[in-house]
């Protein structure tokens, strides 16, 4: 089971690699570390299960954070429709994005950041994604709103990209221009 001990913090060099594309059919062990990675974002959900391993709540963990540089993401949440997402997938890819982009009026968090970074982070709004799951599948996905943000955040740490480094330092509560705000 993956807890807050397996996870790394900012400043450790594998969250700044640009991690390696999965070998497909995947592996046992890199099944069983996806399938991991997904139990623990489920996990940090639960509130009995969360206090009792002292797990931070997650919505999203990459394998870089995890300090395994491999092309591999896990998302569990429900969105503004109550409807659950649960994604494990291996090499996700954004194939396209729209123009318009949106952003998370809270700002964003990581599992590998102990600190509040505040300011805007600018996001596509739409984006489409294509991966491989747990049980081989070449999946097609257009997602929008905050699935779309997770889909990006996680994506970017598969490209040794933290959330913080779209922060314009300058501004950081710069609005993009006509830019979708998403509440969460």
């Amino acid at each position: 089971m993956i807890t807050m001990e397996d996870i790394i913090r900012e400043g450790h060099p594998t969250l700044r690699k640009v991690a390696e594309e999965v070998t497909l059919p995947a592996s046992k062990e890199d099944k069983e570390t996806l399938g991991n990675m997904l139990a623990y974002v489920k996990n940090s959900q639960d509130p009995e299960i969360a206090e009792k391993y002292e797990l931070r709540p997650g919505i999203g963990l990459a394998a870089p954070q995890i300090n395994v540089a491999k092309r591999m993401l896990a998302i569990h949440l429900l969105d503004d429709k109550g409807i659950l997402h649960s994604y494990a997938l291996f090499n996700p890819k954004i194939i396209s994005h729209s123009v318009e982009k949106s952003f998370l009026t809270s700002g964003e968090g990581c599992l590998s950041v102990d600190r509040a970074v505040p300011g805007i982070v600018p996001r596509y709004a739409r984006i489409r994604v294509r991966a491989t799951n747990l049980e081989g599948e070449q999946l097609d996905i257009r997602l929008k709103g905050l699935l779309s943000i997770v889909f990006q955040h996680e994506i970017d740490h598969l490209n040794g990209i933290m959330f913080y480094d779209h922060i314009d330092e300058a501004n950081p509560f710069q609005e993009p221009e006509n830019a979708i705000a998403i509440d969460r």
